[in-house]
């Protein structure tokens, strides 16, 4: 018979190791496995609540989200160079349930249709010319994109 210690190290070592190939957790959808309804995502794609300051520097981050070359959003009125591409930020927790915002961030062009320039940021439908390291990669983690729904429904 094993001891507890033993079993609970091939657990740990199992984590590890899950973690190291990058399998999903229990809870985590794939990309590819996401189904926008009614331009809405119902359930949360990591599996996990999103934490809206987790969600604000991921929006403000110009290597992840970016959301800020493209909108404005006065609630970051200190954070220079706000685009005007896409609409105003301010009060899109008031237009949008967190649904219809968690299908917006996970892939705008099922949303808003190809003409959109907003990439998805949870999709692998991302067009032609991919750099080669990137293929097969998301823009933004799972629980990035709920941090980011998380953030964007404090915007009333």
């Amino acid at each position: 018979m094993k001891s507890g210690r033993t079993i609970l190290g091939a657990f740990a070592g199992g984590i590890a190791l899950a973690v190291a190939f990058g399998v999903a957790s229990a809870g985590e959808m794939a990309p590819g496995d996401i189904k926008i309804e009614d331009n809405m995502v119902a359930m949360s794609v990591s599996g996990a609540d999103g934490n809206a300051e987790e969600g604000a520097a991921a929006f403000k981050n110009r290597g992840l989200g970016n959301c800020l070359a493209c909108h404005v959003n006065s609630a970051m009125s200190k954070e220079l160079f706000q685009g005007n591409i896409g609409p105003s930020l301010d009060g899109v927790a008031e237009r949008y349930k967190p649904e219809e915002l968690r299908a917006i961030v996970v892939n705008s062009k099922a949303v808003f249709g190809d003409e959109t320039v907003m990439p998805g940021f949870y999709s692998l439908d991302v067009g032609k010319h991919v750099r080669e390291d990137l293929v097969g990669k998301t823009i933004l983690t799972s629980q990035q994109v709920e941090d980011i729904v998380a953030y964007l429904t404090t915007l009333k």
